[in-house]
């Protein structure tokens, strides 16, 4: 009879290069330089406790004496979030195109354009929300044109890179029937990357619906001035009552994109 094969013994653990290692503990220093930095003190947040109980016994219960005011400015942030999303989508949609490296016109114009989605990418919501209220003054508008910002260096970037990567079969059958590069990207090119900018265009919207609630407090408008307000004056209890609002708008909107993302992503037999 002949033997049975022996098992293989799995392939043990290769010790990693100096360099990996070295990389490792260079990340290892800094992130205990930067825990330092951090200011992390644990007696310090236990000193902190009763403070924070004594907010939260504050909070309780929710006031409802401004619920209206408060469903108000609610509703505003919101209709931000929504217009500065819709109108940073329809942007993005030329910009990503450009940027698009088998559609750009040419490739300085593609650096140049993609260069200027990573500056608006990189200067932080807040940035945008002070530059706008110190242009255009206090108010929903500031936050519509700082929420639009954010939404095209989200956007551009993402749908520049699904635009990218459709399949090169029928733009080329396209372009061998002598279709114009316009017609190419409209009728193969966006509709193939169409799934992948829906669901971006998705996550834009929930985004844009966070980030609005944060620009009240510099005064773009919206729940987060009421916000504000009620944290400057000690009302803890109309903070809990917005914060319990919010809530259920974010969780509201996350649901609906949910089932969005469903019906429009998932093919039908």
């Amino acid at each position: 009879m002949s033997e049975k094969p022996r098992a293989r013994l799995p392939g043990r653990w290769e010790s990693p290069s100096w360099l990996s290692s070295l990389l490792f503990a260079i990340f290892v220093i800094f992130f205990a330089w930067s825990l330092s930095a951090a200011g992390i003190s644990v007696p310090q947040l236990l000193r902190g406790l009763p403070n924070m109980a004594t907010i939260a016994k504050d909070m309780m219960p929710p006031a409802t004496d401004r619920a209206l005011p408060m469903m108000s400015a609610l509703l505003v942030t919101f209709q931000m979030a929504l217009v500065g999303t819709v109108i940073g989508i329809i942007l993005s949609l030329p910009l990503a195109v450009l940027m698009a490296r088998n559609y750009t016109p040419h490739p300085a114009v593609r650096t140049a354009i993609r260069g200027a989605v990573s500056f608006i990418r990189t200067v932080p919501d807040l940035a945008w929300a002070l530059f706008f209220v110190a242009s255009v003054g206090l108010g929903p508008f500031a936050g519509t044109l700082t929420l639009i910002m954010d939404t095209v260096g989200f956007c551009a970037r993402f749908f520049a890179e699904a635009i990218e990567e459709v399949d090169e079969g029928p733009p080329e059958a396209l372009t061998a029937m002598g279709a114009s590069r316009t017609a190419i990207i409209v009728c193969a090119a966006l509709p193939m990357s169409l799934p992948s900018l829906i669901n971006s265009s998705l996550f834009s919207c929930e985004k844009a619906v966070r980030s609005s609630v944060v620009l009240g407090l510099v005064g773009a408008g919206g729940i987060g001035a009421e916000l504000a307000i009620a944290m400057e004056m000690f009302r803890f209890d109309q903070a809990a009552t917005i914060i319990l609002m919010i809530f259920l708008l974010v969780l509201g909107v996350e649901k609906l994109s949910s089932y969005a993302r469903s019906t429009l992503l998932t093919p039908r037999r």
